[in-house]
């Protein structure tokens, strides 16, 4: 008789309170891995709303993470960025470290086709950033940025900094980023990003990303748009109301908010791209070790509840916050 398996998972159980679970493990399917988790990454914008049971009513649906278990606003868990080592299931994959959009859990079984082999190349703690990179890739695609564009990009948190990573390859383009809080200053300098405290008199912008979370942030995005230009929406703002002042120059320029959304693919690339596909890439891209700058600390998973009640009322100056599933780990990339 096979003995049954035990996960600690991570569970909202009421807005505010997390914990820490155990739960008896389904039986494994044939067609199956069982993973053993190594780092998650916490994604503190949208997981700040679900803890603080700030999803509206409207968007449960929506809202749903891959192998969520429970309801919004609690008991519910949620997340989804996991990398781990595969235990069981199809040879190719045992013993090979992959990325998964599972919530924080220590244990889990999902279908093979749910995990994704990291890149021989990519260490594991740094793949925690894959579903930031994942969103930076949907909004670049959204934008469709030009040669010798002036971008500016608003709000240099985690998926900010990696739309501006990614547009600063985009030839003879100009990229500035702007945050109001100058210690990131710092990280927009290692991955070549000039940076500003706050929007420049003149910036004329082609693009612009809105990345901040806040409604001063999408005001600031307004007033740096140059005629005719286009501000990318990143944000969600959850049950928030935000405030815009649309009878300045939002008419005058004729400029255009567009929203971007990770769950969709881009229309334009659909036809030819698949979420797997898009994964795969996002995965690749993180091969480059200067966006280690990104995981700002690491916690052991046993107090991710406290983790995530500080994260969710005073993120100070963190980006990605890592967690790490066993102790004594450390990984090349922060080793």
């Amino acid at each position: 008789m096979v003995e049954p398996i035990t996960a600690r998972q991570f569970w909202v159980r009421t807005p505010g309170c997390g914990e820490i679970r155990q739960a008896v493990l389904s039986p494994r399917q044939d067609d199956d891995v069982l993973v053993r988790s190594l780092y998650s990454g916490i994604s503190r914008g949208t997981e700040s709303l679900v803890f603080k049971g700030e999803v509206p009513s409207s968007e449960y649906q929506t809202m749903r993470a891959p192998f969520q278990e429970g309801e919004f606003p609690g008991p519910v868990k949620y997340g989804y960025s996991s990398v781990g080592e595969v235990l069981e299931g199809p040879e190719r994959l045992v013993g090979r470290t992959v990325f998964c959009l599972h919530p924080h859990q220590d244990l889990f079984a999902v279908p093979a086709t749910a995990v994704t082999l990291l890149p021989d190349r990519l260490p594991a703690g740094r793949a925690v950033l894959a579903a930031n990179m994942e969103t930076a890739i949907n909004a670049f695609w959204d934008a469709r940025p030009l040669v010798g564009d002036r971008i500016v990009v608003v709000g240099a948190g985690v998926v900010g900094l990696l739309i501006g990573w990614l547009c600063r390859h985009t030839a003879g383009a100009e990229v500035n980023v702007i945050d109001v809080n100058p210690a990131r200053e710092q990280v927009a300098r290692e991955l070549a990003l000039p940076f500003l405290v706050e929007s420049p008199a003149e910036a004329n912008a082609d693009l612009v990303f809105h990345a901040s979370g806040r409604p001063e942030g999408l005001r600031c995005a307004l007033a740096v748009a140059g005629v005719e230009a286009t501000i990318v929406e990143v944000s969600w703002y959850g049950s928030r109301t935000v405030p815009l002042q649309l009878g300045e120059a939002f008419h005058a320029r004729r400029l255009t908010i567009k929203s971007s959304q990770v769950g969709l693919l881009s229309p334009l690339q659909a036809p030819r791209w698949s979420h797997a596909r898009r994964m795969s890439l996002a995965l690749n891209l993180l091969q480059d070790e200067r966006l280690d700058v990104l995981i700002s600390g690491e916690s052991p998973f046993g107090g991710l509840p406290d983790v995530m009640a500080r994260l969710s009322q005073e993120p100070g100056d963190t980006l990605c916050h890592r967690i790490r599933y066993r102790e004594g780990a450390s990984d090349p990339c922060t080793a």
